[in-house]
């Protein structure tokens, strides 16, 4: 069992920056894939991004490639997402997941989820 717990989220204007963190317990995480995904009201969750467990592989939605890095520290069982350039569109709650299978942007794909961090973008 993992259990994943999101930190970093706040309020921010357009074009700031912020840093979100999930923090793994349980078990380790460098067998797992994991994920970003986020949620805004009235919209399905929808993926962010994703990194695989050696690292080696990242994956963004378009919605944020060149402004969101996803990066991981296995020997402190974090995961690291760095928003920046934000706008309001990325108002959302965002969550980490893991995925003990493949990288993937696909929500089912993930065993583990976090409780979530909000985001809000002013414009």
């Amino acid at each position: 069992q993992v259990q994943l717990v999101e930190s970093g989220g706040g309020l921010v204007q357009a074009g700031g920056s912020l840093r979100l963190s999930c923090a793994a317990s349980g078990r380790t995480l460098s067998s797992y894939a994991m994920g970003w995904f986020r949620q805004a009201p009235g919209k399905e969750r929808e993926f962010v991004a994703v990194i695989s467990w050696s690292a080696v592989t990242t994956y963004y939605a378009d919605s944020v490639k060149g402004r969101f890095t996803i990066s991981r520290d296995n020997a402190k069982n974090l995961v690291y997402l760095q928003m920046n350039s934000l706008k309001p569109e990325d108002t959302a709650v965002y969550y980490c997941a893991a995925s003990q299978g493949y990288w993937s942007a696909s929500l089912s794909a993930y065993d583990y989820w976090g409780q979530g961090t909000q985001v809000t973008v002013s414009s």
